[in-house]
């Protein structure tokens, strides 16, 4: 996959391109990344890239004739999807981070100030993407958000292929909990079944877990989803226990 971000700070970019199982998969070519400075299309000595907003109004915009003149920078290196980091956007999930992690390429444009030129978003934007209902001072962070989950995705950058599919959402449920060493912390033992050796009371441990927190924590995805008559059962089991807790 290639990946660029058109922005005005791509030195933010390193924490993802240096380090982590981002910058190994990097660095073993499993993807690429390039950052595209609209400054460099500016059309004054100073490189300024913003301007005052019509009809008054705190705050500056980001022009739209720099920023497309970065996109066609990009564009011209690659056919990738352009999409715009903004609180206005559809929802990152798990299911739209799967859905780009399966296309060639991405072009991150990453928003300044009081925003981009709306007339940019009609004709060079494909999509914007949201990573939550709050505002940041700019779009690398939500930028490199997108690109670790979407990263994360593609074959060979986790060392455990398994590990992708066993997070959060990646079934539609929350993750289980989990316990390393040692067996005993300030007074909280490691649950006896996860050390049993039985392999399948550890599989139904581990479901019954990830439906009981996510029917705590988010019941919102469990009414979204087509259950297995095992998690029907295991439902059950965790509403009548809920019930049956004293007030």
């Amino acid at each position: 996959m290639y990946i660029q971000a058109v922005t005005l700070f791509g030195e933010m970019f390193r924490s993802i391109t240096e380090h982590g199982v981002t910058g190994r998969a990097l660095q073993r070519g499993l993807w690429q990344f390039d950052a595209v400075n609209p400054r460099q299309f500016a059309d004054n000595k100073l490189g300024y890239i913003d301007d005052r907003p019509f009809g008054g109004g705190p705050g500056m915009i980001m022009m739209a004739e720099p920023l497309q003149a970065a996109i066609h920078a990009a564009k011209s290196q690659q056919n990738g999807r352009v999409i715009y980091l903004s609180p206005q956007g559809a929802p990152l999930t798990h299911r739209k981070a799967a859905e780009l992690a399966k296309l060639d390429g991405l072009i991150l444009v990453c928003g300044r100030y009081e925003g981009i030129d709306e007339r940019l978003l009609t004709s060079s934007i494909d999509e914007e993407i949201s990573i939550g209902d709050f505002v940041v001072s700019g779009g690398e962070l939500p930028a490199m958000m997108l690109m670790d989950a979407v990263l994360r995705l593609i074959p060979g950058v986790l060392g455990d292929a398994d590990s992708a599919g066993q997070d959060s959402f990646a079934n539609g449920l929350l993750d289980c909990p989990h316990y390393t060493r040692p067996i005993e912390f300030q007074g909280m033992a490691v649950p006896a079944v996860l050390r049993s050796g039985n392999h399948a009371l550890i599989a139904e441990w581990r479901l019954e877990q990830a439906l009981r927190r996510t029917l705590l924590r988010r019941p919102d995805l469990l009414a979204e989803r087509e259950l297995t008559p095992e998690e029907s059962r295991l439902l059950r089991k965790i509403r009548q226990e809920e019930r049956d807790i004293p007030s």
